[in-house]
């Protein structure tokens, strides 16, 4: 934890208040994190954060009323660049995943997940600027610190594969991207596998990170 020699300062966004308040009281019994606040959504984030701006990290739900998680941490990084979010969610599909990423958070992590992992993935978030699982990998992480190069370039993607990366980071099924791309459904997998091998990736999620990294796609 070299960022901050001091408390880490953790706020929660999350529309369960029964929840919320369990895991600041437990994350509360660490030395270092120091629990500014809980919010019921993110305007009502917004408002304290008026009144208590020294944040370091926020933890961020997905599903809540008046503004959800994705605006919410598209706001943050807009006009609170310093915060880190981190995303605190009951949902494990891929494209909630790429979609928080996108909107600027810096780690996922299920709400089933042990208090000390958390705390775990908090540090590792102040000292590395990212926090990895089996959701987000190093792999991942590691794509979107490397060297910039033109990457269209020198691993010889075809403008088909450029459009299939951007439907990657779409909501569209596989099937639905077939049909965007005009190719049977088995296609689908074989441009998969064909960029995976290229990219050094293992999962759509990395695909769409590694993406964004190169500036192929469309980081918003």
């Amino acid at each position: 934890m070299s960022k901050h020699l001091n408390r880490i300062r953790v706020a929660m966004a999350d529309d369960h208040a029964l929840f919320r308040s369990g895991i600041a009281s437990l994350l509360a019994e660490f030395n270092d994190i120091e629990i500014v606040f809980e919010a019921a959504n993110g305007m009502d984030l917004q408002k304290k954060l008026l009144l208590n701006p020294e944040v370091d990290v926020v933890l961020m739900d997905i599903n809540m009323p008046l503004m959800d998680g994705y605006a919410t941490t598209e706001w943050l990084k807009q006009n609170h660049p310093a915060i880190l979010v981190l995303a605190l969610s009951m949902y494990d599909e891929e494209q909630a995943i790429i979609k928080m990423l996108k909107a600027g958070a810096c780690g996922y992590i299920l709400k089933e997940a042990q208090v000390t992992e958390l705390h775990q993935a908090i540090l590792q978030l102040m000292e590395k600027g990212f926090y990895t699982n089996d959701m987000v990998s190093g792999n991942m992480i590691r794509s979107l610190q490397q060297k910039e190069v033109d990457v269209k370039q020198a691993l010889k993607l075809s403008d088909k594969e450029i459009r299939f990366l951007e439907l990657c980071a779409s909501e569209l099924t596989y099937k639905e991207m077939a049909n965007e791309l005009g190719i049977a459904v088995r296609s689908v997998d074989n441009y998969s596998r064909g960029l995976f091998e290229k990219t050094g990736t293992k999962s759509r999620v990395g695909l769409v990170l590694w993406a964004m990294r190169n500036h192929l796609i469309d980081p918003l």
